[in-house]
C-alpha cells in the first residue's frame, strides 16, 4: 500500500520528547519518540487519552515544536507550516458564509492561480469527493459528513505530498463514518499520499492504516509498532469493507486493543 514516492517525503521523529510549562509545572507530553513514516505510508496512532496522539502531529504539522530532539521531512527541520503538509481536524474549519467552492478555491488563489485555474482545480477535487452538486451551496446547509468532504476536499486540493489527519471522523454516526473511511481510502489510492491518521478507534486504524502505532499513557511513547496486511490488500485498489469480516482483520483489533490495554495499565 505504499507509492512511488521519493525519499525527499521521508518523515522522521529523532529523540523527540515535548513538555509544557515550566519548573514545577511542567508537564511531559512525549517521552523520547524515535520514528521513520515511509513515502507512502498510511500511519495511524492509538493509545489511550492524552497520551500524545495530536502532540505528535502537531509536531509534524509545524503548529508546536520538540521540546528536545527533531522532526524532518526529506531530511529537512520542521520549522513551522507549510504548503507540502495539509491538516484535516476533528471539526471541519469551513467559513460559513461562503460557498463550498470558494471554501476550496481558497487555497489555490492565495498562491496565484487564475480565476480559471483555481475553479478548475476545485471542481476536479469536489468531484472526487463527491460534493459537485453542492458546490454553489453555503457551508451551514451541509451535513456533517458533507461538511467533512468539503475539508478534505480544501486540503487536497493544494496537492500536499503529507496529509495529517487529526481524528477527522470522531464527531461522525458510524455509517458516515464508515463511508468516508472508504471515500478516504479511494481517493488516497489515486495518488498513494503519505498519511498520518489520529484516531481512538481500534477498527477504523486497522481498516485504514499500512501501519499502526500503540502509545503509552503520558508522557507518550510509541511501545507498538504493527505493519498491517489484510486479505486482497494489492496495488490494484483500496481495501474493500468487506475486509471487517476477515479473521485477520478481528486478530488485528484484538491485539492491538490489547496493547492499548497494556499501555493503559
Amino acid at each position: 500500500m505504499t507509492g512511488n514516492r521519493t525519499g525527499t517525503d521521508r518523515v522522521t521523529f529523532t529523540g523527540v520528547t515535548k513538555s509544557y510549562g515550566t519548573g514545577a509545572a511542567t508537564v511531559p507530553a512525549v517521552s523520547t519518540v524515535d520514528l521513520t513514516i515511509e513515502p507512502g505510508e498510511f500511519v495511524c496512532l492509538v493509545g489511550p487519552s492524552g497520551c500524545g496522539k495530536t502532540t505528535l502531529l502537531q509536531m509534524l504539522a509545524g503548529f508546536e515544536s520538540p521540546t528536545t530532539g527533531t522532526v524532518d521531512i526529506g531530511g529537512v527541520p520542521v520549522t513551522g507550516p507549510g504548503p507540502e503538509r495539509g491538516v484535516v481536524f476533528q471539526k471541519p474549519n469551513l467559513f460559513p458564509w461562503k460557498s463550498v467552492r470558494a471554501n476550496v478555491e481558497l487555497g489555490p488563489k492565495l498562491r496565484g492561480a487564475s480565476r480559471t485555474e483555481k475553479r478548475l482545480r476545485a471542481d476536479r477535487i469536489l468531484a472526487t469527493v463527491g460534493l459537485s452538486e453542492f458546490a454553489g451551496r453555503r457551508t451551514y446547509e451541509l451535513s456533517g459528513g458533507m461538511q467533512q468532504r468539503a475539508q478534505i476536499a480544501r486540503v487536497l486540493v493544494n496537492e500536499p505530498r503529507i496529509i495529517l489527519m487529526d481524528e477527522p471522523f470522531g464527531a461522525l454516526d458510524a455509517l458516515t463514518r464508515e463511508k468516508l473511511q472508504t471515500e478516504l481510502l479511494a481517493i488516497r489510492h489515486a495518488d498513494h499520499r503519505t498519511v498520518l491518521f489520529v484516531t481512538h478507534s481500534v477498527d477504523e486504524a486497522v481498516f485504514l492504516g499500512s501501519r499502526v502505532l500503540v502509545m503509552s499513557t503520558r508522557p507518550g511513547r510509541i511501545v507498538e509498532d504493527i505493519a498491517i496486511s489484510l486479505p486482497g490488500d494489492t496495488d490494484a485498489g483500496p481495501r474493500s469493507p468487506s475486509v471487517r469480516t476477515t479473521p485477520a482483520f478481528a486478530a488485528y483489533k484484538e491485539r492491538i486493543a490489547r496493547e492499548i490495554y497494556r499501555a493503559h495499565a
